[in-house]
């Protein structure tokens, strides 16, 4: 499984950014979806997942300003990113897991900036 990740950039902030992150497999292959951020000196956190069932998942900083999505036709998914704060500011990373065998797969990071 390969995925394709876009949409970061800088932003100032209580501004909108939207992720997207595209798989090379059909979402129907995929047990879960999700996007997780690292900043400088920090562990990498979950910011929000979705399930092939379209369970939604988000960190307590992620509700109500982050929304995921999945878009079926494009076998991709989506995190709209809304009143974006300066410690929003992170490498994001899409990540997957497979059906059947769990296996675990990261794309590319993309750099959020929330500056003014």
């Amino acid at each position: 499984v390969q995925l394709q990740a876009s949409g970061g950039g800088l932003v100032h902030p209580g501004g909108s950014l939207r992720l997207s992150c595209a798989a090379s497999v059909s979402r129907f292959s995929i047990a879960e979806m999700g996007w997780y951020r690292q900043a400088p000196g920090k562990q990498r956190e979950l910011v929000a997942t979705i399930t092939r069932g379209l369970t939604t998942r988000y960190s307590d900083s992620a509700k109500g300003r982050f929304t995921i999505s999945m878009n079926n036709a494009k076998n991709s998914m989506s995190l709209q990113m809304d009143s974006l704060r300066p410690e929003d500011s992170a490498v994001y990373y899409c990540h997957a897991q497979t059906l059947g065998t769990r296996d675990s797969y990261w794309g590319q990071g993309t750099q959020v900036t929330v500056s003014s």
